[in-house]
C-alpha cells in the first residue's frame, strides 16, 4: 500500500507538470521541471523514513506548492501573452521597411538602432490602432563611404525600403544621398550635421539634427564677449570639418575679429602628427582656439595639449557641439586633460519622459551591447534617433496602405546597375509626409524647416570636474544670458554669464594672446620727410646703418610703451614719402600686407585706410582746417559810423522808430494837448518823440497808462540798441582788424583759385573728390614753402588757401600766427594714431595707454618740447575781427516791443468802443455812418479825460470854455476845410439845447455826452 500510494502520488505530480509545459513558455517550463524533480525526489525521501501520518502532512505540503507553482506560472504566461498581443496589435498591419545603416564599431550608431528600436515599441504600443508597423533592416555600413554606399544599394535593391535611417557620419551620408535622390528614396539622418548637405542641393535628404552652422553665432557671441580679437580655428580635414569653417570665418569677418591662423588634422592623424602641429600652435601669439573635431581626434588634441602646456593659463578652448554632446561619454582621462574648456552644446529640454527613457535605455543598450564599456550614456544624438523613427511612424500612417505595396520596377535587375535603379513610387509622398510631421519629441520640437531641424538656444558649458558645467545659454533673441528667463544686457561690460574656471584653474579671463618671455619684437615703419621734423625725423648711423628716431610721434609712443605691462622691443625702418609710389596710403599698405608689425608716426585715420588695418587711439586733435591769409579791413571812411550795425538790422530799427510813433500817437492825441493840432504837427511831434527816445532828449509828456507802458518798452529796447552800437563802433574805429581773404573752400574752387595740400598726404585725393582739378593744386613738401606760396597768392604763382590737418596747421600758426588764420572745414578725421594689422592684439593695451598719456600731464611735457617751443607770436591780442551786428541777435526785443504796442492798441480800441457803444450798437443805421461817427469822434478831443477835466474847471473860473477857446484860438491856423464848424459868437451852449439838436443823418446825440460835431469846440 505504501509503494502504491507512491506511485499514486508521482502520476500525480507527473500529470501537473504535462498541463504545465503545455501551458507555459520555455522558460517557465524548465523552472517548472526542476522544481517538480526536486520535489518528486524529496518524497521518495521522505517516504521510508516518515510514518503514515507524517507522509500525509508531506503530501499536502506539496500539493499545496505545485498547486502555487501552477497558479504564479499560469499567471506570468497570461501577462506575457496579453503584453505580446498588446505589442503586435493589429495582426493586419501593413509592413513599412526601413534600412538602417551604421558601422558595427561606432557605438554612436548602436546607440541610436537601440533608441529606435525603443522608439517604435513605444509607439505602437501606445497607438495599437494603427495599419502601419514600421520593420527596421539593419545593414553594416563598415565604417567607409563605399560600405555605406553599398549597404544602400542592397537596402534598396533587395529589401526595397521606402526609407533609409543613416549613416552616421557625413562623410558617408554624402554617397547615400545621391542614391537616394536617384531612387526617389528618403535619406534621413539623425548625426550628419556638416552644411555642406544642403536640402535645396539634396532633396531627398532629411536632416532629422542641426546643422553646424546654427552654433556659429553663440561662438562669435562668446568671443566678444570677452573681447578677444584673435582666433585660431582648428578642424578635421573631411565633410563635417570643412562645411562649418564658411559660416565661421565670414562671422569672424562680420564681428572684426582677425582669424591669425587655421590648423588642419587629418582623421587618420596619430599623436606625433597631432604634437607637431600643437608645437606650431604653441609659438604663435595667439592662445585663443576654436576647435571643431570629432570626439576620437578631439580626444588626442586635448590629450597632448596638457603634455606640451597648452592647458595651462593664459590659453582658451571652445569646442563646438561634435564633441560638447557626448562630452559624458569620454574617457576619464581625456576629461581631465579637457579643464577649462568652453563647450558650445545642444540644449535639451529637461522633462520626465526624457528621465524615465534615460534609464530604461541605459538597461537595454548594456543588454543589447555587451561587448562595449558600460560608462556610455545617452546623449542628444540618441534623442534625435529615437524622434525620427517616432516621426517615421507616424508619417508612415498618414498615407494609405497602397502606397507601401506598389514599387516601381525598371527592367534592369543587376544589383550594380545605377543607371537603372528601381525608383520608389512611395518615396515623394513618405517624403512629404515626414517633412510637414510635428510633434514634441524626447529632444524637444520636431519641426523641419527646409528639410532640417531648427534651434535658436544653445547651451554654454565649462569642464569642470567630470562633468560640463552649464554656465550659461546662448539664443538668437538674447544673445548670451546667464538663465533662459532673463534677457541679457548688452551695455554690461561683463558676459552675462556664471563664474568660468579657465584653464590652470584660474578665474581671471585669459586676454586671448601670448608674449614671449623674452619680449615681443616689433618692424615699426616711420615715415621720413625733410621738413617736418617736428613729428618724426628719421636719421641713419653711418657707422652701424641703424635708424634713430626721434619727435613728437615718437615720444609719445616711447611713453605709450613704458605703460605696458610686457615688453615690446621696437626695430624701425623708414619709410620714404614723397608725392608719388611714397604716399601714406602705400606706407599703410605695407602693414595689411604683412611686411611690417607697426606704423608709428603721423599717420591720420581714415575710413578707408580702417579697411586693411587697425588704429589706435588717436592721441591729436582730430579735423580738418583751411589756412588762408589775413587782410587788415580797417579802412574808416565817411561811412564807419554805419558798419556797427548790419542794414538788416538798421531797416529794422528805422520801421520800429516809426511803428512807435504812430503807436503813441493813437493812444495820446485825445487825450494829451502836445499831440494835438494841425495833421503836419502831430505827424512831427510823434515822430520826434519816437526818435528823441534814442538819446532821451524828449521833452513830451505821456499822460495815458498803455503809453507808457509802450514807451518804457521802447526806451528799454532803445537803450541796449545804443549801447550795443557804442561797443561795436568803439572797436572797429580802435582795434585793428584782420579778416580772413576767403572763408569758403567751396568758393575758391568755383573761382578757380590754386589750392595747397602737403606732399604725399591724403588731402589731395579729398580735393579731387572735392572737383578740383590737378591743374589747380600745388603741393609743399615744408613750411617754408607752404608760407612762400601763400604770401604770392593764387595770381602770383602762389595759393589761396591750404587744406591739412589741424596737428599740421597749428605748427604752421606758431610761427605765423599774424600772417595767417584757419577755417574750420566740416570734413572729419580722426587725427593722427598708430597702426596695427587686423585683429592685432596689442590694440587694445595700447589704445588704452594712449588714453591714459593724452589724459595725464605727460602729452603737455611733449608738446612744450616739440611744438609750443616753436611758437613765436607770443601775443595775438592786437588781432581782432569785429564783425557787425545783425538782426539775430536782437530780433527778440523788437518782437517784445512789438507784443507790447499791440496789447496797448488792442486795450485802447476796446476801451474806446465801449464808451461809444450807444453808437455802433444802434440797429436803424448803417455801418458806414457809424464808421464815419466813430471816426470823427475819434479825432476829437477826450474832454472826459482827468486832465481836461482839471484844464475845464480852471477856465470855468475865468469865464470861458477850455473847449471852444482852444479850437477858436486854433482855428486861425486851420484850413477852411477843418473838420469843425464855424465857430459861433457865444462861446457855450446849454446843455437843454444841444439836447435839442439832431444829427442830419438822424442819429440822436447821447443824453449824457457833447458830441463834437454838434458843437464849436
Amino acid at each position: 500500500m505504501e509503494d502504491g500510494s507512491s506511485l499514486t502520488d508521482l502520476s500525480v505530480d507527473w500529470k501537473h507538470m504535462l498541463l504545465l509545459q503545455l501551458s507555459t513558455p520555455f522558460e517557465l517550463r524548465k523552472i517548472a521541471w526542476l522544481w517538480a524533480a526536486m520535489l518528486g525526489k524529496r518524497k521518495v525521501q521522505l517516504s521510508s523514513k516518515m510514518n503514515e501520518s507524517s507522509l500525509m502532512a508531506t503530501r499536502c505540503r506539496r500539493l499545496f506548492c505545485l498547486l502555487f507553482t501552477y497558479v504564479l506560472i499560469s499567471s506570468s504566461s497570461v501577462m506575457k501573452l496579453a503584453a505580446g498581443s498588446k505589442t503586435k496589435g493589429n495582426s493586419s498591419a501593413v509592413h513599412v521597411d526601413v534600412g538602417v545603416i551604421f558601422g558595427r564599431e561606432d557605438w554612436v550608431g548602436r546607440m541610436g538602432l537601440t533608441c529606435m528600436q525603443m522608439a517604435l515599441s513605444d509607439f505602437y504600443a501606445s497607438h495599437p490602432h494603427y495599419n502601419t508597423r514600421i520593420r527596421l533592416h539593419v545593414r553594416d555600413s563598415g565604417q567607409g563611404a563605399v560600405g555605406a554606399a553599398a549597404a544602400a544599394l542592397y537596402l534598396m535593391e533587395k529589401v526595397k525600403v521606402k526609407a533609409i535611417v543613416g549613416p552616421v557620419t557625413s562623410m558617408e551620408a554624402r554617397f547615400v544621398i545621391d542614391l537616394g535622390a536617384k531612387a526617389q528614396v528618403p535619406i534621413i539622418s539623425y548625426s550628419a550635421t556638416s552644411p555642406f548637405l544642403s536640402y535645396g542641393q539634396l532633396p531627398y535628404f532629411i536632416r532629422a539634427t542641426q546643422n553646424d552652422s546654427g552654433q556659429v553665432l553663440a561662438i562669435g557671441a562668446l568671443m566678444q564677449a570677452f573681447g578677444w580679437r584673435e582666433v585660431v580655428l582648428i578642424y578635421m580635414e573631411n565633410e563635417y570639418g570643412k562645411g562649418i569653417i564658411p559660416d565661421l570665418v565670414y562671422n569672424m569677418q562680420q564681428i572684426n575679429i582677425h582669424i591669425s591662423n587655421i590648423s588642419v588634422i587629418s582623421p587618420f592623424a596619430n599623436d606625433d602628427q597631432i604634437l607637431e602641429e600643437l608645437h606650431r600652435l604653441k609659438i604663435m601669439q595667439t592662445s585663443v582656439f576654436v576647435v571643431h573635431l570629432l570626439p576620437d581626434i578631439g580626444s588626442k588634441l586635448f590629450s597632448n595639449a596638457k603634455h606640451v602646456g597648452m592647458m595651462s593659463e593664459c590659453y582658451i578652448w571652445i569646442v563646438t557641439n561634435g564633441i560638447s554632446n557626448i562630452l559624458d561619454s569620454l574617457d576619464n582621462s581625456v576629461i581631465e586633460s579637457m579643464q577649462g574648456v568652453l563647450g558650445v552644446k545642444t540644449y535639451v529640454p529637461k522633462t520626465k519622459e526624457l528621465d524615465s527613457f534615460s534609464n530604461r535605455w541605459k538597461v537595454k543598450f548594456q543588454e543589447d551591447n555587451l561587448d562595449l564599456p558600460k560608462n556610455a550614456k545617452l546623449n542628444v544624438l540618441g534623442l534625435w534617433a529615437y524622434d525620427t523613427a517616432s516621426a517615421l511612424a507616424r508619417a508612415a500612417e498618414e498615407l494609405s496602405d497602397a502606397n507601401f505595396v506598389l514599387m516601381g520596377v525598371n527592367n534592369s535587375s543587376n544589383f550594380t546597375d545605377l543607371d537603372n535603379i528601381k525608383v520608389s513610387k512611395a518615396g515623394p509622398k513618405l517624403l512629404r509626409a515626414i517633412s510637414s510631421t510635428k510633434f514634441k519629441g524626447l529632444s524637444g520640437e520636431f519641426n523641419l524647416v527646409d528639410g532640417q531641424l531648427q534651434s535658436s538656444t544653445y547651451q554654454i558649458i565649462n569642464v569642470i570636474g567630470h562633468v560640463g558645467k552649464e554656465i550659461g545659454f546662448w539664443t538668437l533673441e538674447n544673445g548670451l544670458t546667464r538663465d533662459l528667463n532673463i534677457t541679457s544686457q548688452p551695455n554690461s561690460l561683463k558676459p552675462n554669464l556664471h563664474a568660468i574656471v579657465w584653464p590652470g584653474n584660474v578665474s581671471s579671463t585669459p586676454r586671448g594672446w601670448v608674449i614671449p618671455t623674452g619680449g615681443m619684437e616689433l618692424r615699426i615703419l616711420v615715415p621720413r620727410r625733410p621738413g617736418f621734423e617736428e613729428f618724426v625725423n628719421v636719421t641713419q648711423n653711418s657707422t652701424t646703418n641703424a635708424t634713430n628716431v626721434t619727435g613728437y610721434c615718437i615720444d609719445v609712443f616711447d611713453k605709450v610703451m613704458a605703460r605696458l605691462p610686457y615688453n615690446i622691443s621696437p626695430t624701425y625702418f623708414s619709410f620714404e614719402v614723397n608725392n608719388g609710389s611714397g604716399s601714406y596710403d602705400n606706407m599703410v599698405y605695407q602693414v595689411y600686407l604683412q611686411k611690417y608689425d607697426a606704423i608709428v608716426g603721423d599717420v591720420t585715420i581714415r575710413a578707408n585706410r580702417s579697411r586693411y588695418v587697425d588704429f589706435t587711439q588717436p592721441y591729436t586733435l582730430s579735423g580738418l582746417v583751411m589756412v588762408v591769409p589775413v587782410k587788415d579791413d580797417n579802412n574808416k571812411n565817411a561811412l564807419t559810423f554805419l558798419k556797427p550795425l548790419t542794414w538788416h538790422l538798421w531797416v529794422t530799427t528805422l520801421c520800429f522808430f516809426v511803428f512807435i510813433a504812430f503807436v503813441v500817437w493813437i493812444l495820446e492825441h485825445r487825450i494829451n494837448e502836445e499831440f494835438r493840432g494841425p495833421p503836419s504837427h502831430q505827424a512831427g511831434t510823434s515822430l520826434y518823440y519816437s526818435f528823441s527816445v534814442m538819446v532821451f532828449a524828449q521833452r513830451e509828456n505821456i499822460v495815458s497808462n498803455l503809453g507808457r507802458f509802450v514807451v518804457i518798452v521802447w526806451v528799454f529796447v532803445v537803450l541796449i540798441l545804443t549801447q550795443s552800437y557804442t561797443a561795436s563802433l568803439t572797436s572797429m574805429l580802435t582795434a585793428q582788424q584782420l579778416q580772413p581773404t576767403a572763408t569758403d573752400l567751396n568758393e575758391l574752387i568755383k573761382k578757380g583759385e590754386y589750392v595747397g595740400y602737403q606732399s604725399g598726404s591724403f588731402v589731395e585725393g579729398l580735393l579731387h573728390g572735392l572737383g578740383v582739378s590737378d591743374s589747380k593744386l600745388r603741393a609743399y613738401n615744408n613750411f617754408r614753402q607752404l608760407d612762400e606760396l601763400l604770401s604770392n597768392g593764387s595770381s602770383n604763382g602762389g595759393i589761396a588757401a591750404a587744406v591739412d590737418t589741424i596737428p599740421f596747421m597749428n605748427l604752421f600758426l606758431y610761427n605765423h600766427c599774424s600772417k595767417y588764420t584757419t577755417i574750420q572745414l566740416p570734413y572729419g578725421t580722426g587725427g593722427f594714431g598708430y597702426v596695427f594689422p587686423l585683429g592685432s592684439p596689442l590694440l587694445h593695451d595700447i589704445s588704452k595707454a594712449i588714453m591714459d598719456v593724452t589724459e595725464g600731464d605727460e602729452i603737455r611735457e611733449i608738446e612744450e618740447k616739440w611744438i609750443a617751443k616753436k611758437k613765436s607770436c607770443l601775443n595775438s591780442s592786437s588781432v581782432a575781427t569785429t564783425a557787425s551786428l545783425g538782426l539775430e541777435s536782437f530780433w527778440g526785443l523788437f518782437l517784445i516791443v512789438g507784443i507790447a504796442s499791440v496789447l496797448a492798441l488792442s486795450a485802447s480800441t476796446v476801451m474806446f468802443l465801449y464808451k461809444q457803444k450807444n453808437i455802433w450798437m444802434r440797429a436803424d443805421t448803417s455801418l458806414w455812418t457809424k464808421i464815419q461817427v466813430l471816426a470823427k469822434i475819434f479825432n476829437q478831443r477826450d474832454t472826459e479825460f482827468p486832465t481836461f477835466k482839471k484844464t475845464e474847471q480852471q477856465w470855468s473860473r475865468h469865464g470861458n470854455s477850455p473847449s471852444i477857446q482852444t479850437h477858436c484860438d486854433d482855428a486861425v491856423d486851420t484850413e477852411p476845410n477843418t473838420d469843425y464848424p464855424p465857430c459861433p459868437s457865444a462861446h457855450s451852449v446849454n446843455y437843454a439845447e444841444r439836447n435839442s439838436m439832431s444829427l442830419s443823418d438822424g442819429v440822436s446825440p447821447s443824453p449824457d455826452r457833447r458830441l463834437p460835431f454838434q458843437i464849436c469846440m
